[in-house]
């Protein structure tokens, strides 16, 4: 199993069939990894689900006119 190790910045770009993901760990460890339009779809979802947000877009802090 891979060490987990706490986040210290990651970017995104996108490519040709998708994107790239670049994740660097406090310590020096960096990762590139390929991801597919259909896996960001699900990376979003799963991160809207995380701070509470429905993926379809009516979740928290959804309400129109609402500041």
């Amino acid at each position: 199993m891979a060490k987990l190790q706490p986040l210290q910045s990651f970017s995104l770009q996108e490519t040709e069939d998708g994107y790239r993901l670049l994740v660097s760990a406090i310590g020096g460890d960096t990762l590139y990894v390929s991801i597919t339009a259909e896996q960001m779809d699900d990376i979003i979802d799963s991160l809207e689900l995380a701070v509470g947000n429905d993926p379809d877009g009516e979740g928290a802090g959804e309400d129109e006119g609402e500041f």
